[in-house]
């Protein structure tokens, strides 16, 4: 597995990270304060995650007066998508080669 895959499991697999960034990919735009409002953590927690989802290229910021604003970049997941199609393939195969030995079986 890559390091940018390692990276990105690693990011999404804190639950409290991974709601956020569901919420910014559900939800469009939102502000460290509304993030906050429903996250269930404090606002510094909350823009910790939000440093770390950055980091990992999940999310970007733009700032507009005092607020910052955070939007998902789902193009970060593609190295996930990648590596799901590619895990896929691999066990289809397997799922072919046992359901032929069970099938030899039978017979």
């Amino acid at each position: 597995m890559s390091q940018s895959h390692e990276i990105l499991f690693k990011t999404l697999a804190d639950p409290t990270r991974r709601a956020i960034f569901e919420r910014l990919c559900r939800d469009g735009d939102q502000t460290v304060a509304a993030l906050t409002a429903r996250a269930g953590v404090s606002q510094p927690a909350v823009s910790k995650h939000l440093g770390v989802l950055k980091q990992a290229g999940l999310v970007r910021d733009r700032h507009e007066g005092r607020n910052t604003h955070y939007s998902a970049e789902l193009g970060a997941l593609a190295p996930l998508i990648d590596w799901t199609n590619q895990m896929a393939g691999f066990w289809q195969s397997r799922f072919d080669n046992l359901e032929d030995l069970l099938k030899r079986m039978d017979q």
